[in-house]
């Protein structure tokens, strides 16, 4: 089946881009906001929620920019998961831009999921 790509943007005031980067691409950062536990084995990470691990691979990574993974599910594919870190040159605000892949009838459910999981990762930062 073929996955649209949906590409998503928050903004975060008064937050430095160090701070989030570090919540978007430690094991231990991501834990404290996108999944309950985080192990990582080399390039793979095991990404659990409630007791249920789901593999991602590390696919590219650009130090303070942006982390990009794959699902397990779609090592064959071209679709991926990644988070990108923008800064506004005039407000100096810190944009995350959310990348993903889903099937046309969950994009609402996808929006939803993003939507809550970025709100977890303000609330943990107190942004």
């Amino acid at each position: 089946m073929v996955k649209e790509k949906i590409c998503l943007e928050y903004q975060f005031k008064n937050v430095s881009v160090s701070l989030l980067w570090s919540y978007l691409s430690t094991p231990s950062g991501l834990a404290k906001w996108f999944s309950d536990d985080v192990d990582v084995d080399g390039k793979m990470y095991t990404f659990t929620w409630q007791k249920a691990p789901q593999k991602a691979e590390l696919i590219h990574i650009r130090q303070g920019h942006f982390v990009r993974f794959r699902w397990e599910e779609d090592s064959n594919t071209k679709y991926y998961f990644e988070f990108k870190l923008n800064t506004g040159e005039l407000s100096g605000e810190v944009e995350i831009e959310v990348t993903d892949f889903c099937l046309s009838d969950e994009v609402e459910d996808t929006h939803e999921l993003w939507n809550t999981q970025i709100e977890a990762l303000k609330h943990t930062i107190g942004a």
